[in-house]
């Protein structure tokens, strides 16, 4: 009996360190490294307890970490969908680490190193392949602040970095689980540091590669101020005219290309009519390209682009739409290419960069510069736009993002933040730099998600073994 309480207190302590680990580790502003060790205390855990307290154990550290998305969620989700986002994971998180549990007692410990990763991997490949809110909430995104690590998306995609993440816990976990011999000990810690190693130097290498290309002068411009977030009719047109008063001022100090936020009004086809006037002279008379980003009513989320020579050069309709805000808007079907001298330049608006393919089509174009209109909620202006700048790391090019309520940033294509600046602070938000257009072919644009498929193959081979029930008194 004390046996069996001790081993109930373990897995309760073991799911509040995992918990609070992963509460801290993922979210709107993660601590990258914590998620690196968040699942350790219940992996090292489970082999030690019963299958139902690891499975509970398991479920609890994995839910109770992802309440760190409650308050923020609620502003654009239902409850019932909120209790689904948190309850489904954790689910499954718990069968992974069940099957984890599983080849730890066979003794199969190379099994399961790799079945924890490839299971989770699977999970939001599978999950994320079709769903209308693309990547987001992807583990790998807990590491957009350590850049070594993330390089390796110009390989394999997304999905490696959520595969790495668990691969690491579950190496620990296995080399101290009991029963591990020596030589199983020694081939996991190898297996492990040498693909660690092989990622963060090709990290490090991709990060120091000098830079080449032309630099292109960028200007970013944005006002919070409570009349202008999303004004309709004549106001509409009024705040377009306080944008286009500011421009000269950016081109003052070199801007070639200004960019302004996704939907800073409602306008309806006459309203249209008199803000393109009014940025087609702006753009005409400072010889700069403008994106602007309009709804046009009565349903297209716009990006209108404005050339040096005073024309309506080109419009962009956002493809993926925000539900529910948004579930009523025309969704757009095809991309925007500029030709300038220093390259192309690609246009996507906010929700866009949530998806990779859209993406790599612009990579595959041989885009250089995506310049995006987009609108956050606040709190949610650093994940959104390190979101949007891992788009640019798998597919080489480097990223202009102006966020109404939300950060400016200028990136480079191996994600630097070159400038950054949080929306909100002044009347207009006014930001100038440059930014080198380099556009570097990586081999995800190439190759797509081969990793995510390699994963799934894995999967099948990892249940084969998995139904092979070994001999009574086998040991390996």
């Amino acid at each position: 009996m004390e046996s069996k309480y001790r081993g109930h207190l373990g897995a309760a302590m073991a799911a509040v360190a995992s918990a609070i680990l992963y509460f801290y580790g993922t979210g709107i502003h993660p601590h990258w490294y914590l998620t690196w060790i968040a699942p350790i205390p219940v992996l090292v855990a489970v082999p030690r307890i019963s299958r139902w307290a690891a499975a509970i154990a398991a479920f609890a550290a994995f839910a109770l970490g992802e309440l760190n998305l409650v308050a923020y969620a609620l502003r654009i989700i239902p409850l019932p969908i909120i209790i689904l986002l948190v309850v489904f994971p954790a689910a499954f998180f718990a069968a992974s680490t069940f099957i984890f549990r599983i080849f730890v007692k066979r003794r199969q410990l190379i099994w399961a190193v790799i079945s924890l990763p490839a299971l989770w991997t699977a999970f939001e490949f599978l999950t994320e392949f079709r769903s209308i809110h693309g990547t987001f909430g992807n583990l790998a995104y807990t590491q957009m602040n350590c850049l070594p690590i993330v390089q390796i998306v110009s390989i394999t995609g997304i999905w490696s970095v959520s595969f790495l993440l668990l691969l690491l816990p579950a190496a620990v976990a296995a080399i101290l689980a009991p029963g591990a011999t020596m030589q199983q000990k020694r081939a996991i810690a190898l297996g492990a540091s040498l693909t660690f190693g092989a990622v963060l130097g090709f990290g490090v290498y991709r990060l120091h590669c000098e830079p080449v290309g032309t630099l292109v002068r960028v200007g970013l411009i944005d006002t919070d101020a409570a009349e202008s977030v999303y004004p309709e009719g004549q106001p509409s047109v009024e705040l377009v005219l306080s944008y286009a008063k500011h421009i000269p001022e950016l081109a003052r100090e070199g801007a070639e290309v200004v960019v302004i936020p996704e939907k800073i009004g409602r306008f309806n086809e006459s309203e249209i009519g008199e803000s393109d006037g009014i940025l087609r002279q702006a753009a005409s008379q400072n010889h700069v390209t403008i994106v602007a980003g309009l709804l046009h009513l009565p349903n297209r989320n716009e990006a209108r682009i404005y050339s040096p020579d005073g024309m309506l050069e080109a419009t962009y309709e956002k493809h993926h739409m925000l539900p529910p805000f948004e579930s009523g808007l025309a969704a757009g079907k095809t991309r925007t290419i500029l030709i300038r001298p220093s390259g192309k330049w690609g246009v996507e608006i906010c929700k866009d960069m949530d998806f990779p393919a859209l993406s790599r089509q612009y990579g595959a174009d041989g885009v250089g510069l995506l310049l995006v209109p987009a609108w956050d909620f606040v709190e949610d202006g650093w994940l959104h736009g390190r979101m949007a700048i891992l788009r640019g790391i798998e597919s080489g090019f480097s990223i202009v993002r102006v966020a109404k309520q939300g950060e400016l940033t200028v990136t480079d294509n191996r994600g630097g933040v070159l400038a950054e600046q949080t929306t909100g602070a002044a009347p207009f938000n006014l930001l100038v730099t440059s930014v080198r257009l380099e556009k570097v072919q990586t081999f995800y644009d190439q190759t797509g998600d081969w990793f995510a498929w390699f994963d799934l193959a894995l999967l099948v081979i990892i249940f084969i073994s998995l139904a092979r029930r070994r001999p009574s008194g086998a040991s390996r």
